[in-house]
């Protein structure tokens, strides 16, 4: 099943809107691009944006992303939804395969560990995660995989991110 489509016209503005909201994030250091307006597709005006660095499982590639997270305790939490598909984000697989990660919430970047919560915690913090921004829980009903959610733990700060950060191997 592909991903939730919110009509051609929206689905055109989605990744017109996903595409600039990179490079505005990435290329001003994080001053933009962390909070965006998220209405047109169901969210909140206001949703919070981060941004992970790691490296492609075959490719070698250094590649960056930006993805909505919440602040869950000492945390940050972040879902593979894919947009509600039915299978895993090429991103999600990377990590999963060990790739060195790192994110960027505004001007603050750091090198992290990460973990996959389960049971009574991971109820916890997808109850916490719909509250927060209801598009996900539609993305949960929209798919029959497991949406994988991980609990990115900062370790030490890093310089932000910049286009330099994307190579070829």
């Amino acid at each position: 099943m592909p991903r939730i489509s919110y009509g051609p016209e929206r689905d055109a503005r989605l990744a017109q809107w996903a595409k600039q909201q990179l490079a505005n994030y990435i290329d001003t250091g994080g001053v933009k691009g962390h909070v965006e307006d998220m209405s047109f597709i169901g969210g909140h005006r206001f949703e919070t944006m981060l941004l992970i660095r790691y490296a492609g499982r075959k490719s070698g590639r250094t590649m960056i992303i930006s993805l909505g997270y919440c602040q869950f305790g000492p945390e940050i939490a972040i879902i593979a939804s894919l947009g509600g598909s039915d299978v895993h984000p090429q991103w999600y697989l990377n990590i999963k395969a060990g790739a060195p990660l790192a994110f960027q919430v505004a001007t603050q970047a750091f090198a992290c560990t990460w973990r996959e919560p389960v049971g009574d915690e991971r109820e916890e913090l997808w109850r916490w995660m719909v509250r927060a921004n209801p598009i996900w829980g539609t993305y949960r009903k929209a798919t029959t995989r497991e949406l994988p959610l991980l609990l990115l733990k900062p370790l030490e700060e890093i310089p932000v991110f910049t286009r330099a950060d994307l190579t070829v191997a």
